[in-house]
C-alpha cells in the first residue's frame, strides 16, 4: 500500500501539543513561522512519499553488497540520497554559515520521522551526516568546518560515526584504535571499527569517517580518546576529493533487517586524519553527535511505526475473516474486538512517542536559542526516553502488525515482516535501551530529580486544569504521575547505583507513559473528538501499566541476583 507521510499530525503537535510558536518567538528560530513549519512538512511528506517509498520494498530485496572493494547500494537508492541532498533536506537544521537552513531540530525530527516510515534503510545517511555536522559545528576548527560543513551540509559529502570494536562496544575506553601524530598537524590512524553504518557507498563525493582513536600518551580508559576526521580520500588544494586515504571496507554485515543500509568493518591502515576537538577529549566531541543520534534513533521507531500501522490498518479494512455481530462494521476484520484493540493501541503510543520526541527536540531549541539551563536539562532528562521509548513502540507496533495479518504477516511478500526486521535494531544502536534507561536514572538525575520534578509538576497542573472537562481523565494522569514522581524520589534516595539500574527499564517505560498520557490529555483538551477518544483509551487502557512498572523499579537489585550465574546457565 502507499505510504502517507504524518503531515497532519506533526501540524496539530506543533500547532496544540508542543508548540512551535515557543521555538519561532525567539531571535535564533524567528524564521520557523507556522506558514515555513506547514510548506516545511507538506514538501517533506510529498518527498517521502513519491521518491523514497517506493524504495523501501526495493532496497529490502537488494541488498547492499562489496565487490571487489567498492559497496554498490539498492537500485534508485543513489538517485533517492541525491533528489534529498539537493532538496536541502540534510542540512535543515545546520548552520547557515555553512548552507544549512538553520530551522529547528523539531522540523528536523519531524522530517527524519517522515523519511524513515518512507525507508528507513536510505534516511540512515543523511541521519548520521546530520550528526556529524552538529558534532563539527560544535568542537572542529575553523579549517575543518569550513572544509567539511558546507559539503556535508549540501550532501555533496556524507559522514559517519566510528566507535564500536570487535572487543570495545558499550565500553567504548576499551578501544585499540591508534593515532600517531605526523608532526605535520594530520595523524596516522590504524585500528578497526565494525557496524559502521553507511561506511561506503556508491553516491558519489567523499566519505568522512568521525574516528575515535587514542594517541601514544593518551591514558587507558575513555578519558585518554581523541577524535579524529579520517575522509576516504584526501581533499587536495581546492578541497576536491584528491588520492584515496589508506582505509576500506573489510566486509559487510549480513543483517536481520535494514538490508539496503551498508553496515560496513572498516579497517584503518595508518589513514591520515586530523584531530577534532582537544587531545584527549574525543568523547565530548562524540557525544555530541551520539546525542543527536539518539533522538533520531527514537523517531526512527516512530516512523517505522507509522508505515507498520498503515499497513496494518489497510490489511484489516481488506481481510474478511469471520463473522461479526458488530452495527454497521466495515464486514472485515477490523470489527473483531482484538484487531480493534490491538489498531487503537498502536496508534495511541505512535503518537505519544511522537509527542515525547517532539518535546525533546523541542527543548534542545530552546536550549539553543537561549542557552537557557533548564532548558538544557528538559533535553538532556528527555534525549534517553525518546530513544528507548520512541523504538520500543516501533517494535510492537511492528510486531502487532505481524499480529493483525495472521498467517500472511509471516510471508514476506505481503511485506509486513520487514518493518518487524527493520525496527529491531534501534533498540540496539547508539546505546541498548538498557544503556538509555540507566542513564536516565544515574547521570540524569544527578541533580537530585530536579529536572524531572520540573517536568511532573507541569503535568499535574495541567491535569488540575483539564479537571473541569475530563474529570476522569485529568484524575488518572495526576494519580499516575504522582506515583511516578514518588518512584524518582526512591530512585534518588538509593546510594547504590545498582538498586537504581535494577528498575531502570519500567522506570523509564513508567516516565513515558506518563508523558504520553500528558500529551494525549493535551490533545483531548482541544476540542477534537477523535483526539479525545483516543485520549480515554490511552489513559483508561494503557497508562494503568504504570503501576507495575512502578512497584517493579523500587524493588531493588538483591533479587536480581538471588539466583547465582551457574543456576541461570543450568
Amino acid at each position: 500500500m502507499p505510504y502517507r507521510s504524518p503531515v497532519s499530525d506533526y501540524e496539530f503537535i506543533f500547532d496544540h501539543i508542543v508548540p512551535m510558536a515557543d521555538i519561532a518567538a525567539t531571535e535564533r528560530f524567528a524564521d520557523a513561522q507556522k506558514d515555513v513549519s506547514d510548506a516545511i512538512l507538506a514538501e517533506a511528506g510529498k518527498l517521502s512519499d513519491d521518491i523514497l517509498a517506493p524504495l523501501q520494498r526495493v532496497g529490502d530485496l537488494n541488498p547492499a553488497r562489496l565487490e571487489n572493494g567498492v559497496v554498490r547500494t539498492a537500485p534508485g537508492f543513489a538517485e533517492g540520497f541525491r533528489a534529498l541532498a539537493e532538496g536541502g533536506w540534510v542540512g535543515i537544521s545546520a548552520d547557515p554559515e555553512y548552507g544549512g537552513m538553520g530551522l529547528p531540530m523539531a522540523l528536523c525530527t519531524a522530517v527524519n520521522d517522515m523519511m524513515t516510515g518512507a525507508c528507513i534503510s536510505l534516511q540512515l545517511c543523511p541521519l548520521l551526516s546530520q550528526g556529524q555536522i552538529e558534532a563539527l559545528e560544535h568542537h572542529a576548527s575553523d579549517a575543518i568546518k569550513d572544509l567539511y560543513l558546507p559539503k556535508l551540509t549540501s550532501g555533496e559529502w556524507t559522514g559517519t560515526m566510528n566507535l564500536t570494536e570487535p572487543q570495545a562496544g558499550t565500553d567504548v575506553g576499551a578501544l585499540r584504535t591508534k593515532a600517531e601524530p605526523n608532526g605535520d598537524g594530520t595523524y596516522s590512524i590504524s585500528g578497526q571499527k565494525i557496524y559502521i553504518t553507511y561506511g561506503d557507498h556508491d553516491f558519489g563525493g567523499n566519505v568522512c569517517h568521525l574516528v575515535l582513536a587514542r594517541l601514544p600518551d593518551g591514558v587507558p580508559g575513555p578519558k585518554g580518546i581523541s577524535l579524529f576526521m579520517v575522509p576516504k580520500y584526501i581533499p587536495d588544494e581546492n578541497g576536491n576529493p584528491g588520492v584515496a586515504n589508506d582505509l576500506r571496507v573489510v566486509s559487510l554485515e549480513h543483517k536481520l533487517g535494514i538490508h539496503a543500509s551498508p553496515t560496513c568493518v572498516m579497517e584503518y591502515s595508518g589513514a591520515t586524519g586530523w584531530l577534532v576537538g582537544e587531545e584527549h577529549n574525543g568523547m565530548a566531541a562524540m557525544f555530541t553527535m551520539m546525542n543527536n543520534a539518539r533522538l533520531g534513533v527514537g523517531i526512527q521507531g516512530v516512523g517505522i511505526a507509522e508505515a507498520a500501522y498503515q499497513h496494518a490498518v489497510a490489511y484489516a479494512m481488506d481481510r474478511k475473516q469471520g463473522a461479526t455481530k458488530l452495527e454497521g462494521g466495515k464486514g472485515t476484520i477490523i470489527d473483531h474486538a482484538d484487531v480493534r484493540r490491538m489498531l487503537t493501541s498502536m496508534k495511541a503510543d505512535i503518537f505519544a512517542a511522537r509527542a515525547i520526541a517532539a518535546a525533546c527536540a523541542s527543548a534542545i531549541d530552546l536550549t539553543t536559542a537561549t542557552g537557557d539551563a533548564t532548558h538544557r536539562a528538559r533535553a538532556a532528562l528527555l534525549t534517553p526516553i525518546a530513544k528507548a521509548f520512541g523504538s520500543d513502540v516501533g517494535i510492537a507496533v511492528s510486531a502487532e502488525g505481524l499480529q493483525i495479518h495472521g498467517g500472511m504477516g509471516f510471508v514476506e511478500e505481503t511485506g509486513a515482516a520487514q518493518f518487524s526486521r527493520d525496527v529491531r535494531i534501534t533498540s540496539i544502536y547508539e546505546g541498548t535501551n538498557g544503556i538509555q534507561a540507566m542513564d536516565l536514572v544515574a547521570r540524569k538525575m544527578m541533580d537530585g530529580g530536579e529536572a524531572a520534578n520540573a517536568i511532573f509538576e507541569e503535568i499535574e497542573n495541567h491535569a488540575e486544569k483539564a479537571k473541569g472537562q475530563f474529570p476522569d481523565l485529568a484524575e488518572a494522569v495526576w494519580s499516575a504521575c504522582e506515583t511516578v514522581c514518588e518512584t524518582t524520589e526512591w530512585l534518588v534516595a538509593q546510594g547504590d547505583l545498582n538498586d537504581r539500574f535494577a528498575g531502570a527499564v519500567p522506570y523509564l517505560r513508567a516516565f513515558a507513559r506518563v508523558l504520553g498520557a500528558h500529551y494525549h490529555l493535551k490533545a483531548a483538551m482541544t476540542g477534537d473528538a477523535t483526539r479525545a477518544k483516543l485520549a480515554r483509551f490511552y489513559i483508561e487502557r494503557l497508562l494503568p501499566e504504570h503501576v507495575g512498572l512502578c512497584a517493579h523499579a523500587r524493588v531493588g537489585a538483591a533479587g536480581i541476583y538471588e539466583l547465582s550465574a551457574d543456576e541461570l546457565a543450568a
